[in-house]
């Protein structure tokens, strides 16, 4: 069984690592089957001249088994000597702290991207390292970065770095409009849609509808792709009764007229008949009496990923929904 997800932080990435361990739990039933992860890079920023990749390497820390878990980012036992120093030095930006053990990362990175080697490569061989138990890929190799519009004091729209608005401001400036810088002319790599294309089950787990999978989206491609493709698509709602699972969700979902609701992000994602996205829903109970658009078979079970058993379950509930949707 081929599993593609796409996806992007601390949700996703939690998602996974519950998926994984379904599929080693049930070995007898899912023997021999594969995950690829199609990672958003639109977070993407460079900080003191190093790239930094947030939710890649969120996946890569948390299936790797490095992650800070109570925070969902960063690794863990981290210190922050050099983020100090350069505090005492006087060297912006003052916002977004990277630890010393991060920073190691993205020194790897920097250093092979300027040698000329894709990102694709440049993250399979960072994964060499954590052995993540997934093939995990960048949406594209080609940079992209989510921009935030936002209004001054003065009323005049002022545009953002995603992680500005995000990290620094914590969204509390109302986004008016997100604009994805280089989506345009990127392309996904073969590999990627040959990813899409030869699946079995293809998941959306319970990352930002916007400024995560949304990001994906905006790759030329990746959409008529997931449209297309033979493998049912299931979807896991990111919002339980009207309020994010965690993050800010909702302050990206009202800059694009989507309400904060698990019916008004399946109706953004839309049924595939219709040309959407969406085969498959996976609701929270409490969410169980919405409906999803026609075309689309929802399913209720618990959402919150408290511990890796219960992301474990949702994780199973969704290949459950995947293989009645492939019957």
């Amino acid at each position: 069984m081929r599993i593609t997800a796409l996806t992007g932080g601390i949700g996703g990435a939690r998602f996974l690592r519950g998926l994984r361990e379904h599929l080693r739990t049930r070995a007898d039933t899912w023997a021999g089957a594969d995950i690829t992860v199609i990672g958003n890079t639109a977070d993407d920023i460079t900080l003191f001249g190093l790239r930094v990749c947030p939710d890649l390497d969120t996946v890569m820390y948390t299936l790797g088994g490095g992650i800070h878990d109570e925070q969902g980012w960063g690794r863990a036992d981290e210190t922050f000597n050099v983020s100090t120093e350069l505090a005492a030095y006087e060297v912006p930006p003052d916002w977004f702290t990277l630890g010393d053990r991060d920073i190691a990362t993205h020194i790897v990175r920097t250093q092979m991207l300027r040698a000329g080697w894709s990102l694709t490569d440049v993250t399979a061989a960072l994964c060499t390292r954590w052995q993540p138990g997934v093939r995990l890929l960048p949406m594209s190799d080609d940079p992209v970065e989510t921009h935030v519009v936002v209004l001054d004091d003065s009323g005049a729209r002022e545009a953002l770095h995603f992680q500005e608005w995000w990290v620094r401001e914590q969204a509390k400036r109302t986004a008016q409009e997100f604009v994805y810088l280089g989506a345009a002319e990127a392309k996904p790599t073969a590999t990627v849609l040959d990813a899409l294309r030869d699946s079995d089950v293809v998941l959306l787990p319970p990352s930002n509808p916007v400024v995560s999978i949304g990001a994906i989206l905006q790759i030329a491609g990746i959409g008529d792709a997931l449209r297309s493709t033979a493998a049912p698509v299931v979807g896991v709602s990111p919002i339980i009764g009207d309020a994010p699972v965690r993050g800010m969700a909702d302050a990206c979902l009202s800059a694009i007229g989507v309400g904060t609701s698990a019916a008004a992000v399946a109706g953004h994602y839309g049924a595939r008949i219709a040309g959407g996205l969406l085969d498959g829903w996976l609701v929270a109970e409490e969410d169980a009496s919405t409906s999803a658009p026609a075309g689309v078979i929802q399913r209720s079970r618990p959402l919150l990923m408290t511990a890796i058993e219960d992301a474990a379950a949702i994780a199973g509930a969704a290949l459950d929904l995947a293989i009645e949707l492939r019957r």
